[in-house]
């Protein structure tokens, strides 16, 4: 329509501001982040409950953008305890590997930078703050305590370098009295581990000799190399059929009773989820919006989000002409409305929908949702 102004348009007078200002910001946070010789008092906390292995306490990341300041992980709370399986779910952008990431200090910067909150991760002697642990600390804790599957196995290999000597370094690099004949043991000793029955073959090949559900092994083989705390397996099975995926999972399941170490899922298949997790925490437009045990969040689940991810899978045996979709689309992460963030799709809306966003109502102990409809069911249970 003539005359009429785009919301979405920025001008490049506009967009030099933003920038100007950004850098301001992002030079800051940088500045505090490159500072040589932090006391461990800085960085060092404790857990609420020592028997929790992570815990991300209002956590906040934004990307420092041209257009804007993108709040990808907008006030995050949950745990992860140990031994445990935690399923992080939620569509495309919600803000899953961006936790996940400011979780192992990979956020790309200086763009992306955590601006609130903390990040617990209990090493069993000491308790570290990632938010604040400058980046010498992560290097001792990145692989060896903690360690990422990442969510492409095509991309996340070196093509110009033998499997062996991927695994090798990172065996290496955690422990230096290692000498390089036990080293190279050790990740043989991984492969098969992992299930590959030509470990000494597959040592000595690139990564472009393999097939793709056997690269996810080499990534799984890289992530359990040091025996970590806390693996964090980003869509583990996106990008290999189901046959595969079966195997991954179980593999996954069956080394993590095997060294002890609790798993942060992050998946948008809600069957999986179902299968492997303990815990199940529900994001959408960089919030927790429900989150519970696995048994709770699907057997009873609360806030219209979940409800309409769950309407949304195929059922065995139930047949329907089309699958239900959640109407609507996810609000402009660069200029998000003050109310719920869900209420422009929600077929549950009330009146108190209008108000600003909602707090969260303990369903039970462990179960946990932000939502007006939720408050006002409650309060019926209540009466």
């Amino acid at each position: 329509m003539a005359g009429k102004k785009n919301s979405d348009y920025i001008s490049a007078k506009e967009s030099r501001r933003i920038s100007r200002e950004n850098r301001k910001i992002t030079q800051k946070y940088e500045k505090m982040r490159n500072r040589k010789n932090v006391p461990k008092e800085e960085y060092l906390t404790q857990m609420k409950d020592p028997r929790n292995v992570v815990e991300f306490d209002n956590l906040h990341t934004y990307f420092f953008t041209d257009v804007g300041v993108v709040k990808s992980v907008d006030g995050v709370t949950f745990d992860i305890p140990q031994g445990k399986t935690v399923g992080v779910v939620g569509e495309s952008g919600c803000g899953k590997s961006v936790t996940s990431l400011s979780l192992m200090q990979l956020v790309q910067r200086p763009q992306g930078q955590i601006v609130e909150g903390s990040i617990r991760f209990n090493t069993g002697t000491e308790v570290y703050d990632i938010a604040k642990t400058p980046a010498s600390e992560m290097q001792k804790l990145r692989g060896n305590l903690m360690s990422m599957i990442f969510q492409e196995p095509m991309t996340s290999l070196n093509p110009v370098f033998r499997i062996g000597a991927q695994v090798d370094e990172i065996i290496a690099l955690h422990n230096k009295n290692m000498s390089k004949e036990d080293v190279k043991n050790r990740t043989i000793e991984m492969l098969k581990m992992v299930g590959i029955a030509n470990a000494e073959g597959v040592y000595a090949m690139y990564p472009h000799e393999l097939s793709g559900g056997m690269r996810q092994r080499i990534m799984i083989a890289i992530g359990l190399a040091c025996n970590p705390k806390l693996i964090i397996a980003d869509e583990p099975t996106t990008a290999l059929d189901v046959t595969i995926q079966a195997q991954i999972l179980d593999l996954l399941r069956d080394l993590k009773a095997k060294i002890n170490s609790s798993i942060m899922l992050i998946t948008h298949d809600l069957g999986v989820v179902a299968e492997m997790a303990d815990y199940v925490v529900v994001m959408y437009a960089g919030r927790v919006i429900e989150k519970g045990t696995a048994r709770e969040v699907f057997k009873d689940p609360r806030h219209p989000y979940t409800i309409g991810l769950m309407n949304s899978k195929p059922v065995v045996g139930k047949k329907v002409d089309r699958l239900y979709s959640i109407p609507g689309k996810v609000p402009n992460p660069v200029d998000m409305p003050n109310y719920c963030y869900f209420r422009d799709r929600c077929e549950f809306c009330t009146k108190e929908c209008d108000g600003a966003y909602p707090g969260e109502v303990q369903i039970t102990p462990t179960h946990v949702v932000s939502c007006y409809r939720c408050q006002e069911i409650k309060r019926e249970e209540n009466e």
